[in-house]
């Protein structure tokens, strides 16, 4: 039963303006790199090779953007909490834009600011949102799917007016001040935050605990059991020697695509062997401990469904910027601008989502729950992809394409992100152990790396001579073989990951009130 007298807690809007403007300066810089890379810092490439050369660069950085949450969530839960490991790579964020807005010629300084700003962003990715969980308890934890949904509105806010501005500021004031600005706007978010340093709920780490997500699997690969077969161990070794041969693979797939896959053969065969064997750990880890690290190995499975997803949603910075290089638009209309479209009609379907389709379909006897909506957003992804290969066929075949065409996928691309990610954020932490919280939102982020893992290798495996020759024998560009191809991968996750779910048992982990 509802608590109508829960109060909302009074620090949420330091969390919320910080998070505003924190999103500003992402964006900002993030959704003027493609084409500020094809048109200033990769000229000296050959022109046939630079918008791959452009699309690598920037699917590497979200790569990295997207990995160091892993190190922000061990931080927080093993040694600073949450709010001091979001402060101090907050303060990096800030030098790693400063870098961007300097070396604006140097490519050197300019991927060293890249790499600090996947450092600061990324680090923190996983903290805001579990950090603003950490603020509300079981007498009003009904009000934090609200609050994680006006979470990501603001995100959305910022995200709208850096995608409109800046590539106009890109164009008419140049990369210094194009990048500065954004960087300006991270040091005001730094402030924000810092501002509520006394008024939040402070949840503390735990440096020593023996029971961790981590230990509790070490002792389930490692411990005997007489009569039983190790297969749980062997197939973690079996990663493991799979990693081994990503990361010999190097000189082909380049270290990051390479690195990214020995991840996913550790993280995938490695946690799939602890769930065969997790029972041995029973007895010597608390009950309590082995359920927590079942659910989160139930959790990994979804997130990784999910991956396809974000294979689709993050190249509408990176590939979408291209198409709309060929379309016809006003003069003055940059194509990065079409990227505003996205967080517009975010602000516009969240409100519409949760006051008339949920209600209206709750009425109608569906029941809204967070796997499906996510499994939903997954599916109208690749809807939206089938439309941009279309739309691409189109202009393959030397059609004069309006820029307004591209509406159309970027409407039902951001309805799948509002099914998909805003649910995301709160089902993650809602899951999660209350000692795993940090380290199960990280592994939501990182699925963000998983699906632009799969776009380098898609790249990367379309310049190879057998392929090239089948995607000539469809008849298709290479750019729209590649689209089909995506949609196609985005339809068949949201199809597991709706069988899946049906299977998949919520549990409730919000804190106890008071």
């Amino acid at each position: 039963m509802t608590d109508k007298t829960a109060r909302w807690p009074r620090q949420l809007p330091y969390i919320i303006a910080s998070e505003a403007c924190e999103r500003f300066s992402f964006y900002g810089m993030r959704n003027i790199l493609t084409p500020f890379l094809m048109t200033a810092l990769l000229l000296s490439v050959p022109e046939q090779f630079r918008a791959g050369e452009a699309k690598d660069i920037f699917h590497s950085f979200v790569i990295g953007v997207y990995f160091f949450p892993l190190l922000g969530g061990y931080l927080a839960d093993k040694f600073l909490g949450k709010y001091r490991t979001i402060l101090y790579l907050s303060i990096l964020y800030c030098i790693g834009h400063a870098f961007l807005a300097v070396f604006e010629t140097n490519k050197e300084g300019f991927y060293a600011g890249l790499f600090l700003i996947a450092l600061g962003s990324g680090g923190i990715k996983p903290l805001v949102s579990a950090f603003m969980g950490d603020q509300f308890d079981q007498s009003n934890k009904h009000l934090a799917r609200k609050a994680f949904d006006w979470f990501y509105f603001t995100i959305n806010f910022g995200s709208f007016f850096a995608s409109l501005s800046m590539p106009l500021v890109l164009k008419h004031y140049g990369a210094a001040w194009a990048f500065g600005l954004p960087g300006a706007l991270m040091a005001l978010a730094t402030l924000f935050f810092w501002l509520g340093r006394s008024r939040y709920v402070h949840v503390a780490p735990e440096p020593d605990n023996p029971h961790s997500f981590l230990q509790v699997a070490k002792t389930a690969l490692l411990s005997k059991q007489a009569g039983h077969a190790d297969k749980g161990l062997y197939l973690a070794c079996a990663g493991v020697a799979l990693a081994l041969f990503s990361l010999s693979q190097t000189p082909n797939l380049g270290f990051v695509a390479a690195f990214c896959l020995a991840l996913v053969f550790i993280i995938g065969f490695g946690g799939g062997g602890a769930a065969l064997q997790l029972e041995r750990a029973r007895g010597i880890h608390p009950d309590e401990a082995v359920d927590g690290v079942r659910v989160v190995l139930r959790v990994l499975v979804l997130f990784a469904l999910v991956t396809p997803f974000w294979s689709l949603f993050d190249q509408k910075a990176s590939t979408w910027v291209l198409q709309a290089n060929l379309m016809s638009r006003p003069e003055w209309f940059e194509p990065a601008m079409m990227q505003a479209l996205n967080p517009l009609l975010v602000m516009i379907l969240i409100p519409f989502n949760n006051f008339v389709l949920y209600p209206l379909l709750e009425r109608s006897g569906l029941k809204i729950t967070a796997l499906r909506r996510m499994g939903a957003g997954i599916a109208f992804s690749g809807f939206a992809w089938i439309v941009a290969g279309s739309l691409q066929v189109w202009l393959d075949n030397g059609h004069i394409v309006s820029i307004l065409w591209q509406m159309l996928p970027y409407a039902l691309l951001t309805f799948g992100e509002v099914l998909v990610s805003a649910t995301g954020l709160e089902f993650a932490y809602s899951q999660a152990p209350a000692t795993m919280k940090g380290i199960i939102t990280a592994f939501w982020q990182l699925s963000v790396t998983v699906g632009n893992l799969w776009v380098l290798l898609a790249n990367n495996s379309i310049r190879s001579e057998s392929v090239l020759s089948h995607v000539d024998s469809t008849g298709l560009s290479q750019t729209a073989f590649l689209m089909y191809f995506f949609a196609g991968f985005a339809l068949v996750a949201a199809a597991v990951f709706a069988l899946y779910a049906r299977r998949y048992q919520l549990v409730d982990n919000y804190r106890a009130a008071g």
